[in-house]
């Protein structure tokens, strides 16, 4: 082998041995480039997940304070009714008194009423000290069509 036969083989290997890492490189090249593009749809799965839980948290949180407030209104509105209960039980007792005393003292006016159709018919009682009155009435009411 001459010296130009040398030359030329160590050309050879050299262009092999470039070929060679290049084709190396392209492979390194394609991995490297799929792995990024799991490594972004991970990404993406996970950011979505994450909002997913967000979302559900917050969602829970808000039926939570809602069932909270609801329950707190419930509880008030109990409070108050209970209380104006217990008013209107005085109230009734008051009135009980004071009709008493003014049916023995001035007399009391006392009635109901029953609205049918077009007639009202109308109950009083009067009452002064012992005696008692009792007016009934029928009024018949004028209905435009």
């Amino acid at each position: 082998m001459g010296p130009k036969a040398r030359i030329s083989r160590t050309k050879a290997v050299f262009i092999q041995a470039w070929w060679r890492g290049t084709l190396v490189r392209r492979t390194l090249l394609h991995a490297a480039l799929r792995a990024c593009i799991i490594q972004c749809w991970w990404k993406q799965k996970l950011a979505k997940l994450l909002e997913k839980r967000r979302r559900m948290s917050l969602e829970s949180y808000a039926r939570q304070e809602w069932a909270v407030v609801k329950l707190q209104s419930w509880v008030r509105m109990w409070c108050i009714r209970l209380r104006y209960c217990r008013l209107l039980h005085a109230v009734r007792i008051i009135q009980v008194y004071w009709r008493w005393h003014s049916c023995h003292t001035r007399g009391f006016i006392q009635g109901h009423y029953d609205l049918k159709e077009n007639q009202l018919n109308l109950q009083l009682e009067i009452s002064l000290g012992s005696q008692a009155c009792r007016v009934q009435q029928c009024i018949p009411l004028p209905i435009k069509e």
